[in-house]
């Protein structure tokens, strides 16, 4: 079972903020300015924390590979039959 972290809390229990800083810790953003600022402060509590975020899996691929792929017949071409006109 997973454990919910209050970063919020635990951050506002381990530095001295500004009243802003606070603020937004305690209740929350009203524009997109404090949502900025609240980002940037949780970004701080991620390198408190030493935590890092899991790489994001490599999804490039190039044309080259597509046609090599439509040449061995990976992918399935609509024909005439396939398509249902109205008469």
């Amino acid at each position: 079972m997973t454990e919910k972290i209050d970063w919020k809390e635990e951050l506002l229990d381990s530095a001295k903020f500004n009243e802003k800083q606070k603020n937004l810790l305690k209740h929350g953003t009203k524009s997109l300015t404090n949502t900025w600022l609240l980002g940037a402060l949780y970004t701080r509590w991620k390198k408190m924390k030493m935590y890092r975020e899991p790489s994001t899996p490599n999804c490039q691929s190039s044309f080259l590979e597509w046609e090599n792929r439509l040449a061995q017949g990976e992918f399935y071409v609509l024909t005439e039959d396939d398509v249902l006109y109205p008469d």
